[in-house]
């Protein structure tokens, strides 16, 4: 076993600090307000002003009411001096920084090698999609399910120390946050504890029937009731272009993709244990590994049946686990030797990842900034200014692929509701029925109408109570303010 790295403050400083940068890199740049904020940081605005998304507050809810990070977020807020975007700019950070400390932590118990706890943090600031699940292993903005997946990495540590109720606390932390990403931890870890810990099994085996009653009685009376129910062909309709929701119709790419990392965890132990180099509650992990794959086996039925809370779960993000440990063993294999070897490996494996972030900085994306704190788009940051000192009562019409053609959307950026922001809504459809009926009649009344001219927006305006529309080019309509190219005009 090796130890962790003895650093000083500085170095510890140091260490977090470019372990953020190569991440950040990694990831195009940090951006407030992007891509899933388009939900979470709306959610959190409703807790701090009651008032605001009164139209759109049901489809908000379809997952908000699900979690308790807006409220933990929402109080924090509350108690600090920070802004919303510096706030979550702070929580970004951390999450890196117990990543960060959790790669150590796991790395310091399972490598030989001094160096070889590094040469694991490096690896993971190599960002990565899991392939056809909706997951990246970073994120270029703050999400509760990368803090949630830190901190349960941080449990994983704890368990790997023999300190099982820090673990538990870690996770039930963990789970306030994002549910469903913590769950798989909870998988993990509980067969893990199972085959670990003998003579608790008595005990695990009651405190897994209280929780069956307990998770019987959230599905069938609490809040997750009436989600056995089959989406119907209307429901699936709508969400039928999120393909990571049905891995039944993933291509045998995706499939080899997510399933290599199967053999990489047996030929890695495999090889551990015939090199005598096998840690205490290694192959418990393992264990529990093989679990999270036959958990995903048993699900695919009812994935493939369609039923709602089956597909709502998005139970093949365990294969970002499976990632992570098959990174483990990776790493191991190129770095668990001499300390010589550690360090080098640590050294190239940061070095690829400084190479890497430099490529998609400075060459794939040249114009976006590395730390970007408020929107990037000058026009749709000036807009969004206006938009927020409009009636929070307000409706706003404008392209439903705004978000993706701005960094942020109408929500977001301008606490205000809007008709439809097309990548996002059909998410959030997929956890409520009504939801997903609403956005199928948005969809279809914009295209039966040119929704960005004089008449069609009119027409929506009147159906749907609109008050402004918000479009690229001039139209005969009451101008209400312009932001460079942007028109925002009147629509009663």
């Amino acid at each position: 076993m090796s130890k962790e790295p003895s650093l000083n403050i500085g170095q510890w400083t140091v260490g977090i600090a470019l372990f953020m940068v190569l991440c950040t890199m990694n990831s195009a740049g940090y951006r407030y307000g992007a891509s899933d904020q388009a939900f979470y940081l709306p959610v959190v605005l409703r807790h701090l002003d009651a008032s605001l998304f009164p139209r759109d507050r049901a489809l908000i809810d379809a997952q908000g009411r699900l979690t308790l990070y807006d409220d933990l977020v929402a109080a924090l807020a509350r108690v600090t001096p920070l802004s919303l975007p510096h706030l979550f700019f702070a929580l970004y950070l951390c999450t890196l920084a117990v990543l960060f400390v959790a790669a150590l932590r796991i790395g310091a118990h399972w490598y030989r090698a001094r160096w070889a706890p590094l040469a694991l943090a490096a690896a993971l600031t190599l960002r990565h999609a899991i392939a056809k699940t909706g997951a990246n292993t970073l994120e270029g903005y703050f999400h509760p399910r990368q803090l949630a997946f830190a901190i349960a990495l941080m449990a994983l540590s704890m368990f790997l120390l023999r300190r099982d109720g820090r673990a538990a606390l870690l996770l039930v932390i963990a789970a306030a946050l994002h549910p469903t990403a913590t769950a798989w931890f909870v998988v993990w870890l509980g067969v893990a504890v199972w085959v670990a810990r003998p003579r608790w099994r008595r005990a695990i085996l009651a405190v897994a029937g209280a929780g069956i009653l307990i998770v019987t009685w959230i599905v069938v009376q609490g809040p997750l009731a009436g989600r056995l129910v089959k989406m119907d062909g209307a429901w699936l309709a709508v969400i039928a272009d999120k393909d990571y929701l049905f891995p039944l119709s993933w291509p045998f790419n995706v499939w080899l993709t997510n399933l290599i990392t199967i053999p990489i965890i047996v030929l890695g132990w495999r090889a551990r244990r015939r090199a005598g180099a096998l840690v205490e509650r290694e192959t418990a992990l393992v264990v529990g590994a093989l679990g999270l794959l036959v958990l995903f086996l048993c699900w695919l039925p009812f994935n493939a049946a369609h039923v709602a809370l089956a597909i709502q779960l998005q139970v093949s993000r365990l294969f970002w686990l499976l990632d992570l440990l098959a990174t483990i063993y990776l790493v191991g294999m190129l770095a668990d030797g001499t300390a010589r070897r550690a360090a080098v490996a640590a050294l190239v494996l940061a070095l690829a990842s400084a190479a890497r972030g430099a490529y998609i900085c400075f060459v794939q994306f040249p114009d976006r900034p590395i730390v970007a704190l408020d929107l990037q788009h000058r026009d749709w940051r000036d807009a969004m200014a206006w938009a927020r000192q409009t009636p929070t009562s307000s409706g706003w019409l404008a392209d439903p692929f705004h978000a993706t053609r701005y960094g942020s959307s109408v929500r977001a950026a301008g606490q205000r509701d809007v008709f439809l922001e097309q990548l996002k809504d059909t998410a959030l459809a997929m956890y409520d029925r009504d939801v997903a009926m609403r956005v199928a009649d948005r969809e279809r009344a914009l295209t039966s109408v040119a929704w960005d001219s004089p008449d069609g927006a009119r027409a929506l305006g009147r159906r749907y109570d609109l008050d402004y529309l918000l479009v690229e080019h001039p139209i005969d309509l009451p101008l209400a303010h312009q932001a460079g190219s942007i028109f925002i005009y009147r629509l009663r």
